[in-house]
């Protein structure tokens, strides 16, 4: 067995071959949190929705676990409004209130850290909106070193240092939660942050042989579904008014919305 095979715990051969062969290979594995949890799809800054789905989820649960799988911010009006509610329910609900990291969160914080680089790509997807949401507008000439330094003054650096430590992946028993999802001949514990933001094609192809089911946002979906090891949550909030969470038992998996 060649090193990088050990290593990536593919058991053969990471040749395209190899990974059409697996992708011939049926997911039969049961799903099987630790104990019932809820996923809710990308929020992208809609915090009506996201204040009726928690309503909705604490019916449901007494003590709620609840993961956010990214893509907090962006592209909807309210994404100040939805860090600081789930900033304030992590604080005092610790990780009972989870968010995961998105790929718009890495680019908000790739902006940050390198404005000329970076600004302009988040600026195009989405960001001119959260930076409304934080009353930072730009007016002609101002650079992007000080769009940044305004954003950073509008939001605090505390807030931007819990942005920055969100996690990219949670695991309850053989389910993981994501934002984009996962290279499906890699083990979890070996993913790279990369991926898991921003996801891979082999990912709606190949079935997982390690009988992980995965669930995740990233890619808008009509309806929510949960097949061949796949659950996905993003229902296009922002485009929609629909945001979808999975509610994730043994053996069950339901879906909930706000709209």
């Amino acid at each position: 067995m060649k090193l990088l095979n050990k290593i990536l715990g593919r058991k053969g051969h990471p040749t395209g071959t190899s990974r059409k062969a697996e992708a011939s290979i049926p997911f039969t594995a049961q799903i099987e949190p630790d104990a019932p949890f809820f996923a809710i799809g990308d929020v992208h800054g809609c915090i009506r929705q996201l204040g009726d789905l928690l309503v909705k989820i604490e019916k449901l649960e007494d003590v709620p676990q609840v993961i956010c799988v990214g893509d907090l911010v962006d592209r909807g009006d309210d994404s100040a409004a939805v860090l600081n509610m789930l900033r304030r329910l992590n604080g005092e609900f610790g990780d009972l209130v989870l968010s995961l990291k998105g790929n718009h969160e890495a680019m908000m914080l790739d902006f940050i850290d390198d404005p000329d680089r970076s600004g302009d790509r988040w600026l195009r997807n989405g960001g001119l909106q959260t930076l409304s949401s934080y009353r930072v507008s730009r007016s002609p000439g101002t650079s992007l070193i000080a769009l940044r330094d305004r954003l950073v003054e509008a939001m605090g650096q505390d807030m931007v240092d819990w942005v920055r430590a969100l996690p990219v992946k949670w695991q309850s028993g053989n389910v993981a939660v994501v934002h984009a999802g996962a290279d499906p001949l890699v083990p979890m514990n070996l993913q790279s942050d990369e991926l898991l933001l921003w996801g891979t094609s082999d990912f709606t192809k190949i079935p997982r042989p390690d009988g992980t089911w995965i669930v995740h946002g990233h890619t808008i979906v009509r309806e929510p579904k949960a097949e061949n090891g796949r659950i996905s949550t993003d229902t296009g909030a922002y485009a929609t008014g629909r945001l979808t969470c999975a509610y994730v038992r043994p053996g069950d998996v339901s879906f909930i919305e706000a709209t």
